[in-house]
């Protein structure tokens, strides 16, 4: 596995959460020079549409649209999420590897069991990567060194919670859409054809993201926005630089 350091690191239980949820977020950190990566929990092979393989298909080419430096899928099972010293390793050897200052992580619950669960399991494995009796080895054999993110944040799914902070996304919500209809199986699908619709297979769906984007957008005086929670705040600051930088048109 690479030792190329990230700044940022977005975890999520199935392929396409964080382009739908923190894409915008990713692509403009990716504009702004920071090395960010995904690493997909599950192959979403549970989902109403789609294989595994379509899923990993279109998760690289919403990679390649952000400009992400890498996406890592380590294939735990859909809908089998359990909070076992055997899936943390494989997230803490993930993190191990690339060292990032800040993680994107789900929500603290959502509609879909599988984001909580997937949640409790990220935010124990970045705990515990901290910890320098845990071991844990590279590809290589080598012993890992220890490492724990300085910052977590909590990115919105499918229910809405009160966010901390919302990241203005203006600049690149075309972006974001492109890498959420990357996913072609599973977004916006005009012709279903053999297989069943899904609650985010419709137009509506689609049409709703965009709403909730302008939404947090308008709240900051943006045209769009992406709402996050920081986890275990409050949130830290060492100076005001941002609030002077931006002139929000509220």
């Amino acid at each position: 596995m690479s030792q190329k350091k990230l700044d940022v690191l977005a975890l999520a239980a199935h392929p396409d959460d964080t382009d739908l949820c923190c894409g915008g977020t990713l692509a403009r950190l990716v504009q702004q020079g920071k090395k960010v990566g995904v690493l997909d929990l599950t192959r979403g092979e549970m989902a109403t549409r789609g294989t595994p393989e379509d899923r990993l298909r279109e998760s690289e080419h919403a990679a390649d649209l952000l400009g992400l430096e890498v996406r890592i899928n380590i294939g735990l099972p859909d809908t089998e999420l359990e909070n076992i010293p055997e899936y943390r390793e494989k997230i803490i050897r993930v993190v191990r590897a690339y060292r990032p200052h800040i993680c994107f992580v789900g929500a603290p619950g959502d509609r879909h069991p599988d984001h909580g669960d997937a949640t409790r399991l990220e935010l124990d494995a970045l705990f515990y990567s901290g910890l320098t009796k845990i071991k844990t080895h590279d590809a290589d054999g080598d012993e890992q060194q220890r490492w724990r993110p300085s910052h977590i944040l909590h990115y919105m799914q499918d229910r809405p919670f009160e966010p901390d902070l919302v990241f203005d996304i203006s600049d690149t919500f075309e972006l974001k859409k492109k890498a959420i209809l990357a996913f072609e199986t599973q977004f916006n699908v005009s012709d279903h054809g053999d297989e069943p619709k899904s609650y985010i297979s419709s137009e509506r769906f689609f049409k709703n993201v965009e709403a909730r984007a302008r939404h947090y957008g308008h709240l900051i005086g943006a045209e769009y926005g992406e709402p996050f929670k920081y986890y275990n705040g409050p949130i830290p600051f060492t100076s005001l630089g941002e609030l002077f930088d931006s002139d929000p048109f509220r």
